[in-house]
């Protein structure tokens, strides 16, 4: 195909059709092009609107060059360009689940526009009704073939497309989850009933639109405003548990999965807080003393996201329900719901995180998430929770200090902790994990 070089400034595209510019890609490309040219011209149609070629083009901008050589291929209307458009992704991109999903969806509306998309009843050749078709139309299996992808993987890109709400489809794009299909399937699958619920809310609102029934049309249109919403807060809880499990694999550091208290022995020189005193490491406040004593209960924020506690023999927690929004109880064995049935802590559910479980506890009601794999010892474990029910600058309340597990994930994740116990050892323990990682040294003050 001749090529010919046009003014760089005439050509135009639309971005929301297009993959997020890669700064790396682009700079490889700046190198490769200064050294030997524009290898392979770019491709627009006869209006100048890009078809192939973002990354080169860009390139070319950064280096200031006026001029490039580009490819000109006439199509007789735009959604002929996008369908090219869209197959050139398919050829020339390393695309995710999630993008191919799209573009898989955009091109089957494309070709249903163009009347040559099959549907369900139809044959390559003829309609339902035997009315003969030339060209012959595009089957799903067509279609798969053409891009070299099973039928059925197509199918799933589709399903991860269409059935992810749009805001939750932002929050993916371009993260580690977009490349995993089996995340992104629990998340589209999430909220089936809320997502039929809307869509027949948006049918009959099209019919009460169709009809000149405005009260009616009022009327669905908050119902799908309704289901739309609870659709994406359900996806929301999934994606979050996706993320807190991902990040809970990858955590570097791991302890042992046990409760009990630390055995190494905390020589004379580490110890450095006594019962009855409480220190400030940096954004942490730690307290060594009685955890259900109201001393501590009043050095704790009022609405902590998060507290994390473990069994012990006698309890007297049931306060950290009302200072944080969830409550997370550790233990190693049992089922925990029947062993807090007499502490009138509101039960929400139970996660098994590997040999250990998770009583969740709140006022507010907490979806249960996706049940996460491969979690292995307490760090992990805070790691996760941490993820799941907080956000940065955060506070978590800890009325154990067992390794410095939450402690030292609430450092790394940036969080704010509040946190306890009453052997001074656990606590010294503690601080001295933190001053090696940190490399602070910590405040004492007095207590009120």
């Amino acid at each position: 195909m001749p090529t010919v070089p046009v003014s760089i400034h005439k050509i135009t595209f639309n971005s929301l059709n297009r993959r997020a510019i890669k700064n790396e890609k682009v700079e490889e490309l700046k190198e490769s092009i200064k050294l030997n040219g524009l290898l392979n011209p770019i491709t627009v149609d006869q209006k100048l609107n890009l078809i192939a070629g973002l990354h080169r083009l860009t390139a070319c901008q950064r280096l200031g060059l006026e001029e490039i050589e580009c490819n000109i291929i006439t199509y007789d209307d735009d959604d002929q360009a996008r369908l090219a458009e869209i197959d050139e992704n398919f050829i020339r991109s390393e695309l995710d689940h999630l993008e191919r999903g799209q573009l898989f969806r955009e091109r089957d509306r494309i070709l249903e526009r163009l009347g040559l998309r099959a549907k369900a009843g139809d044959n390559q050749h003829s309609r339902a009704g035997g009315e003969m078709i030339s060209p012959p139309l595009k089957t799903t299996a067509d279609l798969a073939k053409e891009h070299g992808y099973s039928e059925r993987s197509m199918q799933l890109e589709k399903q991860i497309a269409r059935d992810i709400a749009p805001k939750i489809q932002e929050m993916i794009e371009g993260t580690p989850l977009a490349k995993n299909k089996t995340k992104l399937l629990q998340v589209a699958r999430t909220g089936s009933k809320e997502r039929t619920l809307a869509e027949l809310a948006q049918k009959a609102l099209e019919q009460a639109l169709a009809s000149e029934d405005l009260e009616e049309a009022e009327i669905q249109a908050k119902q799908v405003e309704i289901w739309q919403l609870k659709l994406e807060e359900l996806q929301l809880e999934t994606l979050k548990s996706a993320i807190a499990e991902r990040e809970a694999k990858s955590s570097r550091k791991k302890t042992q999965p046990q409760l009990e208290q630390p055995t190494e022995k905390v020589t004379e020189q580490e110890s450095v807080v006594e019962v009855g005193e409480q220190s400030i490491l940096g954004r942490h406040l730690v307290y060594c003393g009685d955890t259900s004593s109201q001393q501590f209960i009043n050095k704790l924020p009022e609405n902590a996201a998060l507290a994390i506690a473990t069994v012990s023999p006698t309890w007297n927690h049931n306060y950290l329900v009302d200072k944080a929004r969830v409550v997370a109880v550790i233990r190693a064995e049992g089922n925990i719901y029947e062993f807090y049935s007499r502490q009138q802590m509101p039960f929400q559910h139970e996660l098994v995180l590997g040999n250990l479980y998770v009583g969740i506890f709140s006022h507010q009601s907490i979806s249960k998430p996706q049940t996460p794999t491969h979690i292995e010892g307490v760090e992990a474990i805070v790691n996760y929770l941490l993820h799941l029910y907080t956000n940065p600058h955060d506070s978590v309340i800890a009325p154990f200090m067992g390794y410095g597990e939450i402690l030292m994930t609430c450092e790394r994740m940036g969080r704010t902790c509040f946190i306890g116990d009453a052997h001074s050892a656990q606590v010294n323990y503690g601080i001295t994990r933190w001053h090696k990682q940190v490399g602070k040294q910590l405040e004492k003050i007095e207590i009120s």
